[in-house]
């Protein structure tokens, strides 16, 4: 049994956004003089950084077409390079590489950047493409690029150690974090209201509660009986398309290239930014040159020490056969923790070679070891930041998460009184309303 049988906040997930709520509510409320960090309980099935923030690839970006989430995401970048050493930061920014089918979307975003402040540099051109790139990696060799959008801020974060930053700051403030509770559901009051969690160790009373979920979404969206299937009004024609499932999952392709990450290192011996490609170039195998697709593809990929190798992914997948067993517990015993395509590395490394030169002939060394996981994602593929039955705060991230340690500090200055205008393009009710966010050329689904 729990030893804790009342408190006035309990946070669910002990990921980026559990974490992040958890020590921004206990820092609003001091400031407010109406709590402090004893007031919160932070509980997970297993423990800190044991979920999808566990093994996330730690990317920090800023590059999205769409402008509400252009904004949330500066304001995240803000948060991690507040303390680089404490969230485990390399601020060595981003890069977005694209053919022309991206270029009028890639030039929007950089100028819309541009407006809110964020310094970026876009480079338009095929030759003046390839000899910015060169400056920086003496082999790349990528074809078809006609813009290149490089972030200077942005970068990326070793995942547990940011989580484990997190957590101390989170029990420096006194919240106490509770790790082997498994929420079982909810005792409601007649209006709905959640009075009380119900875990495999007794039921925890509450004012408040904050859920965080990551890939078990739809788990926690059953246990408040929530709808299964949702309408969407078209922005355009205003006609209701009815009968959409709220949750899709998808199988999220990662791994490792199992080299020196000093291998990537720029002309100049320095760390590189990351690397993002999106393009409609064909792509031949670097094994034994057959081609792979001529369809639009997309790889990211950075130098990583805690991964240890050359570390990225290319777009998800639909997971479809596994979908019931997914829905159970993406990341239990009996499902697909991970779903690896089965010509993945195939693909990956040959794409890197596409991209540098010295990628080629690396194929034995890609590191077969599980790598990726399983993202639950929305309708439309972004993140639901909502109060449910008056004081169930979820945070349905749809896959955005990690980067995404901001919106732990909105959600608590939400929960306090100081409606977030940041939050309020991802409201559940968007969906009936008709206001969409833009979708853009990308071939990933969050994009």
């Amino acid at each position: 049994m729990t030893e804790i049988k009342k408190s006035p906040y309990i946070i669910i997930g002990a990921g980026i956004h559990g974490l992040s709520t958890a020590y921004h509510l206990a820092l609003e409320l001091k400031a407010r003089g109406k709590g402090d960090g004893r007031d919160i309980i932070v509980i997970d099935k297993t423990g800190v950084s044991a979920g999808a923030s566990g093994i996330a690839c730690g990317v920090i970006r800023n590059n999205y077409f769409q402008p509400a989430m252009r904004e949330l995401m500066a304001h995240s970048v803000n948060i991690w390079e507040s303390d680089p050493e404490a969230y485990s930061y390399h601020p060595v920014g981003y890069m977005q590489i694209s053919s022309e089918s991206m270029h009028e979307d890639v030039s929007l975003i950089y100028s819309q950047q541009q407006a809110i402040g964020y310094e970026s540099v876009f480079i338009e051109g095929a030759k003046d493409c390839d000899a910015y790139m060169q400056d920086i990696f003496h082999d790349w060799q990528a074809q078809g690029i006609t813009s290149v959008l490089h972030e200077k801020a942005g970068g990326y974060a070793n995942n547990r150690r940011a989580l484990e930053g997190l957590a101390a700051k989170a029990e420096a403030e006194a919240v106490r974090i509770m790790g082997g509770v498994t929420v079982t559901g909810f005792n409601r009051d007649n209006q709905g209201a959640v009075k009380a969690v119900v875990t495999d160790g007794g039921t925890i009373e509450c004012d408040y509660v904050v859920i965080a979920p990551g890939p078990w979404a739809k788990q926690f969206w059953d246990m408040l009986e929530m709808p299964s299937t949702i309408s969407i009004k078209n922005p355009s024609s205003g006609e209701l398309t009815t009968d959409i499932p709220m949750w899709i999952y998808w199988s999220l392709q990662e791994g490792t290239l199992g080299v020196d990450p000093k291998l990537q290192v720029t002309n100049d011996g320095k760390m590189p930014p990351v690397i993002h490609v999106d393009t409609d170039a064909p792509l031949y195998s670097d094994v034994d040159g057959s081609l792979i697709t001529d369809k639009m593809w997309g790889i990211y990929y950075k130098p990583d020490f805690h991964f240890g190798g050359i570390q990225g992914g290319a777009a998800p997948f639909i997971v479809d056969k596994h979908a019931d067993r997914v829905a159970v517990d993406p990341y239990g015993p009996e499902s697909p923790e991970f779903i690896v395509g089965e010509d993945f590395s195939t693909m990956w490394v040959s794409a890197l070679a596409h991209c540098q030169k010295r990628f080629s002939g690396k194929m034995p060394m890609y590191k077969d070891e599980p790598s990726g996981g399983i993202g639950a994602f929305t309708p439309d593929s972004f993140p639901v930041f909502d109060v449910f039955h008056s004081n169930c705060y979820m945070i349905a991230d749809s896959n955005h998460g990690y980067k995404m340690i901001g919106v732990g500090k909105l959600v608590a200055e939400d929960i306090c009184g100081d409606s977030s205008s940041l939050l309020k393009p991802f409201r559940f009710s968007r969906y009936a309303e008709g206001k969409l966010h833009p979708v853009s050329n990308s071939p990933f689904p969050w994009s």
